[in-house]
This record gives C-alpha cells, sequence and structure tokens, in this order.
C-alpha cells in the first residue's frame, strides 16, 4: 500500500482576513478559504474550522501581521505582540493552531512568508538573494538571503527607515505614529489618504504618483545598497497603481547614478528585471506560509 502524500496547511493572517489553503508537497493549492478578522478566538477558530474540514495535515504555516514573537526560546513565541490592531495585541497563534490540529506550526511575517513565497516559487527562483517590499495600507520588507529569511534582533522593520523628505514639495508631516516622516508614514496607503484625503486606488493625479514614486525609489536604493538583493520584488495594493513601477524604475536610476557598476544599475533594461511585481500576484503571501509549514516539519517541537 502506497503512502498517503503529505499535505500542508498555509494562512495568510491578515488585518482584515485570514487566507487559509491547503497544497500538496509541490505547493499546488487544493482547497482555499477566508476568515474574516475579527476577534483573535473567533479567527483563530475558524482557521481551525476550515482545515479540519479538509485534509488530514503534515504541519502549517503561518504567515502573520505584526510584530510578532519569532524568538523559539522566548515565552511569548509565536505571539502577535504589540500591534495597533485593535484586540489583537499580546495574541498567541502558534499554540491554539497547534493544540486543534496537532501539527507543527511555523510562523513568520506576513511579508517574510510572501518574499519566501516568491522566491521558492516565484520572481526568486534561482536567486541567491530576493527582497520583497509590500505597499499597501503599511509597508514592510522581507528578505531571503542564501535561502533563509532574514531575523536578528527583531524582523525587518524597514517601513520605519528614513528618507529624504523635502518639505517644499510635501509638506505633510507624515502618518506614523512613532517617526511621523519615515518611509511608511509618507509613502504608505494610509498615508497617502491622510494627505490627499481620498484612498489610494481613488488618486489619478501624475503628481501623486510622481511623489510616490520618488519615495519608493529612496527605498528601493537604501535595499540596494544595505541588503544587495539580486532581485527587488514590489507588491501590495497601492504598488498595483498602472504607471508606477514604471516611474519607481526611473527615478531609482536616477538616483543611482551609475553606482555599483552592474547592469540592473547602468542599464534602464535591467533594472526592469530589477525591480519587478510579484510573479505569483496576490498568491506569493499564502505560497510562502505553506512554505514556512514545510519547513517547520523538520523542527516539529518548536
Amino acid at each position: 500500500m502506497s503512502a498517503t502524500p503529505p499535505l500542508y496547511g498555509g494562512i495568510e493572517a491578515g488585518g482584515t482576513k485570514w487566507v487559509c489553503a491547503v497544497a500538496d508537497a509541490q505547493g499546488r493549492l487544493l482547497a482555499t478559504g477566508v476568515i474574516p478578522t475579527t476577534t483573535p478566538q473567533a479567527t483563530i477558530a475558524g482557521a481551525v474550522r476550515f482545515f479540519q474540514e479538509h485534509r488530514t495535515l503534515t504541519a502549517i504555516g503561518v504567515g502573520s501581521f505584526g510584530p510578532v514573537d519569532l524568538r523559539t526560546g522566548s515565552p511569548t513565541y509565536g505571539h502577535i505582540t504589540a500591534t495597533p490592531k485593535p484586540g489583537w495585541a499580546h495574541t498567541d497563534v502558534v499554540s491554539p493552531l497547534r493544540s486543534a490540529l496537532q501539527v507543527p506550526v511555523g510562523l513568520d511575517t506576513d511579508v517574510n512568508a510572501a518574499a519566501l513565497g516568491e522566491w521558492r516559487r516565484g520572481a526568486g527562483r534561482g536567486l541567491e538573494t530576493l527582497a520583497y517590499m509590500t505597499v499597501g495600507t503599511g509597508i514592510g520588507v522581507g528578505a531571503v538571503v542564501n535561502g533563509r529569511l532574514m531575523h536578528g534582533l527583531l524582523h525587518p522593520e524597514f517601513g520605519h527607515v528614513r528618507i529624504p523628505h523635502d518639505r517644499s514639495r510635501d509638506a505633510f508631516a507624515g502618518s506614523c505614529p512613532f517617526h511621523g516622516d519615515c518611509l511608511e508614514g509618507l509613502a504608505s496607503g494610509e498615508a497617502m489618504r491622510r494627505r490627499w484625503g481620498q484612498r489610494a486606488e481613488d488618486l489619478d493625479d501624475p503628481a501623486v504618483w510622481e511623489l510616490e514614486a520618488e519615495y519608493l525609489a529612496h527605498a528601493v536604493m537604501n535595499l540596494t545598497y544595505t541588503l544587495s538583493p539580486e532581485r527587488i520584488v514590489i507588491g501590495g495594493g497601492v504598488a498595483k497603481h498602472a504607471g508606477l513601477m514604471a516611474r519607481l524604475r526611473a527615478r531609482a536610476f536616477d538616483l543611482a547614478a551609475g553606482y555599483p557598476a552592474t547592469s540592473a544599475l547602468t542599464d534602464p533594461a535591467a533594472m526592469d528585471e530589477y525591480v519587478v511585481s510579484p510573479s505569483l500576484g496576490d498568491h506569493s503571501g499564502i505560497a510562502g506560509a505553506i512554505e514556512l509549514g514545510m519547513r517547520r516539519l523538520a523542527s516539529p517541537d518548536q
């Protein structure tokens, strides 16, 4: 009798919805479902029901909004920590899932999961280093270096880096409650809504998107000069605006000023291959969450 092929679960745990999926060992999605993000108890219970109604799983991975505690020796490992999401601060995500489903549960940030998904099955296949920046309500960055997700003191919080802010061009003080005019405070969807009084998807003025491209181009160059990724993937709702990526690439090319002398920064055509949209579209996060589950299977006690 042949063994039953292993199946894996994935959760893209967002602030408005949890996307749940079951996949085979090749990452092919076999079932998906959406759970509204309400209270922690109701949302986690909904995810548990989804997986219980489908197949027996080998492991589950979760890419979660954060910040999250990823230190495996920490007493609060697996918890969403000081999030501004009402009712979700200090929520244990891993233990309830592991207890209810009796499988290993891997956890990382939502943007790290998206980076892993693109590296494994999307725009980063065959590369050793990849950075993924999401530009939506907030801004975050995940990175894969030599096949490993980047962690350190914390997970990366690139949305809070400082970038040039010409107040004569943009008098907006910034939307970040901690730093005001950090990258997220100037270029996130929430910053755009507060500055212009409309959602990003409703804004058509070219000057709006020239300014957005300016800020994101500086972010791209900061990533380039600090992490030196072989490719930068930019996803999220704001990044879907028609024409933004072309403006961003052009401005980043100007900012690079030919340094260093690598084709991505000296050839405009190569820049088109260096800064790209997600190959997996809206599925980067769930693909990475499933990969987190596969990776956790190797160390199920964490």
